[in-house]
């Protein structure tokens, strides 16, 4: 739709369309049209780094508003989140700009939307950067694309860098994509969450380029200044987890509006959403797990005011707007000062003030040590899958690959990406395949990432300890050019708002609903594809007569209530030991609460290298409480402990499909039985130890098989 009839676009165009996205009252400010004038008049390529409420999306909006007027084609849009797709749309619509998004929540609107951006009907597309690699988008849609785009934006371009903490290797596409930019097309890279290492990545990678009259001009990068004048920042140091929940919720009424509440893992999402509405709250859960359509439910609401708060994980970290969000509160610190300095801005942007508080916890550490093992593999896993690949001569999915590399679903598939931006697979229907072309493993990359994490981490802690101005500590984590002094605002220096103190009623409702024990352990239902590769020969459902029940586990390690208890306990290097009191009382609410069709009979553990201590007391206090017969356990078929920490699916069944046996004489007591047998583990991974031990009892004439852990991972 480009065409060669331009007309001069000066600020006053600029301000109507201000005006028509924003109100009467609006007005741009200087660095604001600087960034337009660099994209709508010069065609550069622009990488703003503006704090949140700044006004990014009204530069490349009134952008795309300018550019239109004169023929361009539609504006590309890449972004990171749902929601902050669906805000963009709705301040998209306000400006009369027709918007349009694809994403996995709309599928079944695909072809349609496709049809209208080819009649030149849609002035923005959204899409996720996962989608410039769809191979049917990426082959079919982006080239025409590509040569008709009139502006391309990257929003959240913090997350191109490798050294930003919320990398997405899908976002790397866009180098690639750049190439293929007829030379006048402008491009702007906005976030709010960008050090100077980071800057200086991002701008690299969008590159010099020539523009339509010939010159070569470097990537323009404008920096305001980070501070937050609404933003009351306040740590707040309590001992456990039912003093933080006590706290939170004898101080919620107290916090203006509405607004946010972020934990760190998913169940601690349902655990605190769970026990608030208990207290007379009106509060959702929010995560990567929740639905779309419940996801749109819970923004909704809290847009208007209907809930007191949403209980989120970083799934909301980014992008979601709304001006009079008054609070902000972490139950639990991020692993990063600007992963922090990110989803605090989410607040008070369109308000004179709003709280800010910072509830640290000891498990903190576990779980950043958690996620920082899912950092990019080794060299040797990353060989085995290319050569897996290039064997193959065909293309493998992740599900057919598993079986030859071990590496769990999710880290494989980033993996797989990474490969993929390198240049040594590609995405194609049906899989992934190799190119064949040469693969250098940059280790020393990979290992100054990993050090750039752990200071991260570092600095986080002394951010809790500090007794300096808190925002000036955010900024300077940000390499803020602008820092003049303390803010005056926070606890460091205006004095603590918040003692870190609860009442008595407070924290023993806290204690019982945190020690509410018992989660579900889904049975297993088909074996993992492509086992023969591995020389194990099982396939399809695994059958009805052969498989475990549904289960339960007396908590999650990432739980915040059993979470801390169960860590310590089956810590690695924790000594083997009776199973604890509190536990065993936990155990017997569990049991009591289960609602079994059938009532077990008999009791059966499973042998272990590690706890056959602990695992053997556990089982024998069950029979014991449950009056039920202990038959002895399923044993280890040899000496040596052979099973690999967090294994995929396929790799981890390979391991356990023969580890176990049964001794003629446990073979006896389970045909002498008959009856439904309770088989108790330590806890539950994959899943796949339980599965095979129940098989092994079921063939053994077990009537069902009831699985019991102490702890499930997830």
């Amino acid at each position: 739709m480009r065409n060669d009839v331009t007309s001069p676009i000066g600020r006053e165009e600029a301000e109507a369309a201000l005006r028509r996205l924003a109100g009467d009252a609006a007005r741009l400010r200087e660095d604001q049209w600087t960034a337009i004038e660099a994209l709508a008049v010069h065609r550069r390529r622009a990488l703003v780094v503006q704090r949140t409420g700044w006004g990014k999306s009204a530069v490349y909006f009134v952008a795309t508003a300018l550019l239109r007027a004169r023929g361009a084609g539609p504006t590309l849009i890449v972004s990171p989140l749902l929601a902050l797709m669906r805000n963009q749309i709705e301040a998209a619509e306000r400006a009369g700009i027709r918007a349009r998004t694809i994403n996995s929540a709309n599928l079944h609107e695909w072809r349609e939307i496709q049809a209208e951006v080819a009649e030149g009907v849609v002035d923005v597309l959204l899409i996720s950067p996962e989608r410039l690699n769809n191979p049917d988008f990426r082959d079919d849609v982006l080239p025409k694309l590509a040569s008709e785009v009139g502006l391309l934006v990257v929003d959240e371009a913090h997350t191109v860098s490798d050294w930003g903490h919320d990398f997405r290797p899908d976002y790397r596409r866009i180098r690639t994509f750049l190439a293929d930019l007829p030379p006048d097309v402008p491009v702007l890279a906005t976030t709010a969450t960008a050090n100077a290492r980071v800057v200086a990545d991002v701008a690299e990678q969008l590159g010099t380029h020539s523009t339509g009259d010939g010159a070569d001009t470097e990537t323009l990068v404008l920096r305001g200044t980070l501070d937050r004048e609404s933003l009351s920042l306040h740590v707040v140091r309590l001992g456990s987890p039912e003093e933080r929940f006590a706290f939170l919720a004898e101080h919620l009424p107290d916090l203006p509006g509405s607004g946010i509440i972020y934990t760190l893992t998913v169940a601690a999402t349902e655990e605190v959403a769970t026990f608030l509405r208990s207290r007379g709250f009106e509060v959702a859960s929010y995560s990567g797990r929740t639905e779309d359509a419940e996801r749109r439910q819970a923004e909704s609401d809290l847009l208007g005011n209907r809930i007191k708060a949403l209980v989120a994980t970083s799934a909301l970290g980014m992008g979601f707007d709304k001006p009079d969000l008054g609070f902000v509160v972490h139950l639990g610190a991020p692993n990063s000062p600007i992963a922090y300095y990110q989803q605090v801005g989410r607040a008070g942007r369109g308000v004179d003030h709003a709280e800010v508080l910072l509830l640290p916890g000891q498990e903190d550490r576990a779980i950043w040590q958690y996620f920082a093992s899912l950092a990019f593999p080794p060299e040797q896993q990353v060989r085995a899958t290319l050569d897996a690949l290039a064997a193959a001569g065909r293309p493998l999915s992740t599900a057919a690959l598993e079986p030859r590399v071990d590496l769990r679903r999710s880290r494989l598939e980033t993996m797989l990406k990474v490969l993929d931006v390198d240049g040594a697979v590609r995405r194609v229907k049906g899989g992934w395949v190799s190119t064949g072309e040469s693969w250098e493993y940059d280790g020393e990359r990979y290992a100054r990432v990993a050090a750039a994490r752990e200071t991260e981490q570092r600095s986080m802690i002394e951010y809790e300890t500090t007794t300096e101005c808190r925002m000036t500590f955010l900024r300077r984590q940000l390499d803020d050019p602008a820092i003049e002094g303390p803010c005056g605002r926070c606890d460091n220096c205006a004095g603590a708002k918040f003692t870190a103190s609860v009442t008595g009623e407070g924290a023993e409702a806290a204690r019982a609903a945190l020690a509410k024990p018992g989660v579900e352990i889904a049975s297993r239902k088909l074996w993992p594809t492509g086992m023969s590769a591995l020389g194990v020969a099982l396939t399809g459902k695994i059958p009805v007569s052969e498989s475990a029940e549904t289960g339960r586990a007396l908590g999650r390690l990432t739980d915040l209530g059993w979470g801390n208890r169960l860590r310590d306990l089956l810590a690695d290097g924790a000594p083997d030991q009776p199973l604890p009191a509190a536990m065993a009382d936990g155990i017997v609410k569990v049991l009591a609460n289960w609602g079994w069709e059938h009532r077990p009979t008999a009791v059966v553990s499973i042998g272990s290298h590690t706890r056959p201590g602990l695992i053997a007391d556990t089982a024998r206090r069950i029979a014991t409480i449950g009056r039920l017969g202990y038959l002895g356990a399923v044993e280890p078929a040899f000496r040596e402990e052979r099973q690999a920490p967090r294994g995929n699916s396929a790799q981890r069944l390979r391991q356990v499909h023969d580890a176990f046996t049964i001794s003629d004489d446990l073979a006896a007591a389970i045909a002498a039985n008959q009856g439904p047998i309770l088989l108790v583990d330590d806890s539950v991974d994959t899943g796949w130890t339980m599965t095979v031990a129940a098989r092994l009892l079921r063939q053994a004439g077990a009537g069902a098989v009831l699985p019991f852990a102490l702890a499930v991972q997830g």
